[in-house]
């Protein structure tokens, strides 16, 4: 069996799972490693211990390995919000937010200015929710020190062109919430300035396996007001407060939970092994597949068409009328997806099969039937 077989095989989970943008289930290799590291943990043994803690060190350099970078710009974090926070309260000026984000970027950044004052939420109202370079041009201020923005849209799927992004904002600092795309599809991280994830979702590895990378100019930048004990060099630091590390490891708070990494670690081994550019094309596919469905059964789509503008997430847009309708079908189905402010998102992964696309199209299909026209 080749890697990619392997890796397909993993998607063990019962048909029907269409909400991978919400939650992963995971992967038989990270179950495996949490039974495998909660042993040696049991045990009292420090070289158990130290095995396990290792496990953070890997982390790192397999988060940067993805990234293109060094393990000295990556810093482990509780969850994306944790490094979003991180990057936004360290900011001074001007903060270009989309209202229609992920409240990770929303709130962060309203709490950020309302305790500081040092930074200004300027809000980005883009047409359709996309935050497309065309729209980042025409909200640009001379104020405006730093983009914040998704990779990939929670709500209606879009994929961020990162490197056009670049080009319109200049030598501003361009802050990514990834969590919808990171390790599923390729992106131009050196567009960015900082990179903000967790494994959670796309990456099976469960809560708590957060990340933020911290490149160069964000370093220079933006200061590690958040920065806790284990944000500086060498030991513990008794007896006195040396000042925070020059490195990503500033913007943490505590030490980082190692069972966790461990999880996080094993799901970027299974990643490294077959490559992100064999699964963007899987996922960019499973997600045309659902496409394909509703536009069979006359269910508009928001999410963009083209391949490059799109990852896993479809996001469907019934009339007002017919969204609960859509919504129960899928449910009295087997069909696992988020139904939210008259939208239903249907996230697939690289691991939905035939079964789970059979049982979409039936319930669309039942849906079909039973609508009014």
């Amino acid at each position: 069996m080749t890697d990619w077989e392997s890796y397909l095989a993993s998607f063990d989970g019962e048909p029907g799972y269409l909400d991978w943008a919400a939650f992963g289930p995971l992967a038989p290799s990270v179950r495996a490693e949490v039974h495998a590291d909660a042993e040696l943990l049991g045990s009292g043994r420090p070289s158990g211990i130290d095995l396990v803690s290792d496990h953070a060190r890997e982390a790192r350099d397999l988060l940067a390995q993805l990234l293109g970078t060094t393990a000295e710009q990556v810093a482990l974090q509780p969850s994306t919000t944790y490094g979003i926070m991180q990057a936004l309260y360290g900011l001074a000026g001007g903060v270009l937010v989309s209202r229609g984000e992920f409240p990770s970027l929303t709130v962060a950044a309203s709490r950020a200015a309302n305790a500081l004052g040092s930074i200004e939420v300027q809000w980005l109202e883009p047409e359709g929710g996309y935050v497309t370079p065309d729209a980042v041009r025409d909200a640009l201020t001379d104020d405006t020190t730093a983009l914040a923005v998704s990779l990939v849209d929670f709500r209606t799927g879009y994929r961020a062109d990162l490197t056009a992004l670049r080009e319109v904002i200049g030598d501003r600092l361009l802050i990514v919430d990834a969590v919808q795309g990171f390790g599923v599809v390729e992106a131009d991280w050196a567009s960015a300035d900082v990179v903000c994830g967790n494994g959670y979702k796309w990456l099976r590895a469960g809560r708590g396996t957060g990340f933020a990378w911290f490149g160069d100019r964000a370093l220079e930048r933006i200061a590690p007001v958040l920065s806790g004990f284990s944000g500086v060099d060498g030991d513990l630091p008794v007896d006195t407060v040396p000042q925070p590390a020059a490195s990503a490891q500033a913007f943490t708070v505590a030490g980082p939970d190692h069972l966790a990494f461990a999880r996080l670690a094993t799901a970027l081994r299974d990643v490294l092994d077959v490559g992100v550019a064999a699964i963007e094309s899987e996922l960019v596919a499973r997600s045309g597949d659902v496409m394909y469905f509703a536009e069979r059964y006359e269910i508009p789509v928001i999410t963009p068409a083209e391949a490059e503008r799109r990852a896993g997430i479809v996001a469907l847009a019934p009339a007002p009328q017919d969204a609960a309708p859509l919504a129960a079908s899928l449910a009295n189905h087997g069909i696992a997806v988020t139904a939210r402010s008259g939208l239903v998102r249907v996230a697939p992964h690289v691991g939905t099969g035939a079964d789970t696309l059979r049982l979409f199209g039936d319930a669309l299909a039942a849906f079909s039937s039973a609508r009014v026209w």
